[in-house]
């Protein structure tokens, strides 16, 4: 259906997804529309194709899926299109006494003369060229939209491709749309080669083989954390996305790869007698990663210190007894410069860390305890009696520098960084087996020489999501002081959690009698029958067992999709907990409904969302970036603006665009991937069938250290003795390890 009209005013424009709510003047009815309309103005006339649709609240609307704009033609028409803002400098009186001069040549004169504009009075020569200058800028921006639109990319999408390439936008796409891969990441390879068949570019085509090796090696680093690939595995990912064999065009392969080394994109590298092929900005990274680690451990004043009497001390005062490894670990961590501290649940990493802490306020000035994640940070702060912070609170975002995607590299984006250094004299970070080989980069650059790094982690968990494989690849180094904690020294009587958690770590079953307080298994053969049983679990029994609300139970699953992935599991567990209702608000996106109520979980970082947070005086804290991993509920949904509004576990409370709420899921249920670093009251965790590539020991050691106070699993005992022998561990490429033996190597050559 086709819609023709004037727009008459923008009722509602949401700046960030382009959603907008305006009354357009058609057939001689005020109609109101909807849709992606960023760039409409007053007083421009506008051809929709949509549907009309009606809307509980508002009633009938015409919900628009493509449209074009034109300018208006109409004096009148000109003086709303002037004056609804968009070129700065002309408000509604400049635009009649602009209008009354030059009639319904406006247009065109400020487009093509606008020097002319100074014949008006109150406007200057300076202030014509730079309304000239706006009204041509914005001009191009709406071509570049409107010319993008046709491809099905967002607006928003479309207003930063105009931003990176100005008014050569247009013309870049049409003769290489594979670019957009190179220099936007949000631009996946799919929709550059769309328009590609589009404008009719050869699937043989140089410029989209190069696109498709640095949208490869790209796609590996984000999606499975390898920093590199052997060759091989490079022509196998080409082929499969390209559609074509790859080793039929070998050397055209090769060509474009000597392309992209003299062009510093792409680095050929030898690792262990193989050829592979790695991104110039990851070699680098790993590279000043091992560089740094060993130049601060160095630079570190290196104490040789008999702390028995310190250690003795701690031990009387909080009434514990440290195992000689313990001890050692306290010793390696104040002794050395850097130090790696690594050890399973139980083993007393908390306890060790505060012991520490008094040991080092005697001897240094500013400490600072750090983790990956909020979550991890607050229960560092908890266990350790100090304040701890995340790495990216306490190196301070640069938001304006975030917002634009700038690299890490070498701490770019943070306030603290190269030139810049953290003023603390001792770090301390925990769970470091969550870090990525950039954020490592970040710390360690804003370290300044002499500062004691003190890494702890457990080197069984899960790796890190981003790229790198940075505490596994430091402990294999031997280049730095590592102290292993093996010996279990938290564990109540009636506690089964620690126990089992290391029996699946040695590939042995777990005891699961159900005889314990806090550690039960379901029998469930049938995997119809898991989903069911752990909706009852979540919302009936085991609340009423330890007296908790539903919400503090999370509900750990391998994988997204099948009876048993998070998607269904959300969907029932949310119709239980938080059912819909006729006064009960509600956000719809395309696969999910939020509702107020809803517990949800960050998805990705945004370091532009705005939060603000309540003081006790009655103020608020305001602050921006919210990061992956973030826990929180749905506490309104505002229809007007198309926005929701949720509260974060730590008080933060931030407003969400429609675009933006696409960054969020359901987190009654999440992947046992998402839940690193966290603790939660109580993990349940469906043991089902599934590739062996996934269900692994690995995965479920990390799900089971999750618990605090219960684990329940529940399925089939056969699928549970798979997987805790499927000790399968996905290979994962990363360069930090050969660095750090290399470079300590070229130092000792040195007699450093």
């Amino acid at each position: 259906m086709t819609l023709n009209g004037v727009v008459e005013t923008i009722v509602f424009q949401n700046k960030e997804n382009g959603f907008t709510v305006a009354r357009v003047s058609a057939n001689k009815e005020l109609i109101t529309i909807v849709g992606n309309l960023s760039n409409i103005y007053q007083g421009q006339e506008i051809n929709a194709v949509g549907n009309y649709v009606t809307d509980a609240r508002w009633g009938e609307q015409f919900r628009v899926d493509t449209y074009q704009v034109s300018e208006p033609k109409d004096t009148e028409g000109i003086i709303r299109y002037l004056s609804s803002g968009l070129i700065k400098g002309i408000g509604p009186a400049t635009a009649r006494s602009i209008v009354a001069r030059f009639g319904a040549e406006t247009l065109d004169v400020i487009e093509l003369s606008p020097l002319k504009l100074a014949e008006v009075h109150g406007v200057s020569l300076k202030k014509a060229s730079e309304i000239g200058q706006a009204f041509n800028d914005l001009k191009k921006m709406q071509d570049v939209v409107m010319f993008l639109q046709k491809y099905n990319i967002s607006t928003n999408m479309s207003v930063k491709i105009f931003e990176k390439y100005g008014e050569r936008a247009r013309e870049i796409v049409e003769n290489n749309p594979y670019k957009l891969v190179e220099d936007l990441s949000r631009v996946g390879f799919k929709t550059a080669d769309k328009i590609a068949i589009n404008l009719g570019i050869a699937p043989d085509s140089e410029f989209r083989l190069r696109a498709g090796l640095i949208y490869v090696l790209n796609e590996t680093s984000e999606h499975d954390g390898n920093t590199y690939l052997p060759f091989e595995d490079v022509e196998v990912a080409l082929s499969k996305l390209l559609n074509i064999d790859i080793t039929e065009r070998l050397e055209q392969l090769n060509a474009v790869i000597d392309t992209l080394v003299l062009e510093s994109v792409v680095k050929r590298c030898n690792f262990n007698d193989i050829e592979c092929l790695m991104l110039v900005k990851y070699y680098n990274t790993e590279l000043k990663v091992a560089l740094k680690l060993l130049s601060l451990n160095h630079t570190v004043e290196t104490f040789e210190l008999d702390l028995s009497k310190e250690i003795e001390l701690f031990e009387k005062f909080n009434k514990v007894e440290f195992h000689k490894d313990q001890i050692n670990a306290i010793e390696q961590a104040v002794n050395n410069g850097v130090c790696v501290i690594t050890g399973g649940p139980g083993t007393g990493k908390t306890t060790i860390i505060k012991c520490i802490l008094q040991i080092l306020n005697n001897r240094c000035g500013r400490i600072a305890l750090l983790a990956p994640t909020g979550r991890a940070a607050k229960r560092m702060s908890e266990s350790c009696g100090e304040e701890a912070s995340t790495i990216h609170r306490a190196l301070m975002i640069d938001f304006e520098r975030a917002a634009k995607g700038e690299s890490n590299t070498d701490g770019g984006m943070f306030f603290y960084n190269e030139t810049n250094k953290f003023p603390y004299d001792a770090v301390i970070v925990d769970e470091v087996s969550m870090v990525d080989v950039n954020l490592m980069l970040s710390l360690l650059s804003a370290l300044k020489a002499g500062t004691r790094l003190i890494l702890v982690g457990d080197k069984n968990q899960l790796p890190s999501v981003g790229a790198g494989n940075v505490l596994a690849d430091i402990i294999n180094s031997g280049e730095i002081a590592c102290a292993q904690l093996t010996h279990i020294y938290r564990q109540s009587e009636s506690s089964l959690i620690i126990t089992n958690a290391h029996a699946i770590n040695n590939g042995e079953m777990p005891i699961i009698d159900n005889k314990s307080a806090d550690f039960f298994f379901d029998y469930k053969e049938n995997v119809e029958s898991i989903p069911p049983t752990i909706l009852n679990m979540v919302s009936t029994r085991i609340p009423k067992f330890l007296d908790i609300s539903p919400l503090k139970i999370q509900v750990l699953a391998p994988m997204r999709a099948g009876v048993c992935g998070i998607d269904n599991l959300n969907n029932i567990i949310q119709a239980r907990l938080n059912p819909a209702a006729p006064n009960k608000k509600e956000f719809r996106l395309e696969y999910t409904t939020f509702r107020v109520g809803d517990k949800i979980m960050q998805t990705s970082n945004n370091y532009t969302q705005m939060w603000r947070k309540p003081r006790a005086n009655g103020s608020f804290e305001l602050g921006e970036a919210v990061f992956n991993g973030d826990i929180g509920f749905v506490t309104d949904v505002n229809e007007e603006t198309d926005s929701l509004e949720v509260t974060f576990e730590d008080g933060r409370i931030a407003e969400y665009t429609r675009e933006d709420a696409k960054q969020m899921m359901l987190s009654y249920a999440i992947t046992i991937h998402k839940s690193q670093g966290s603790e939660f009251d109580v993990v349940i965790v469906p043991i089902i069938a599934g590739a062996s590539s996934i269900l692994t020991r690995n995965l479920l050691y990390t799900a089971v250290t999750r618990a605090k106070r219960m684990v329940v699993l529940i399925g089939s005992k056969k699928h549970l003795r798979m997987m805790i022998n499927n000790n399968y561990t996905a290979k994962r490429y990363s360069a930090l390890c050969t660095f750090l033996q290399k470079q300590a190597k070229n130092m000792e050559g040195l007699g450093l």
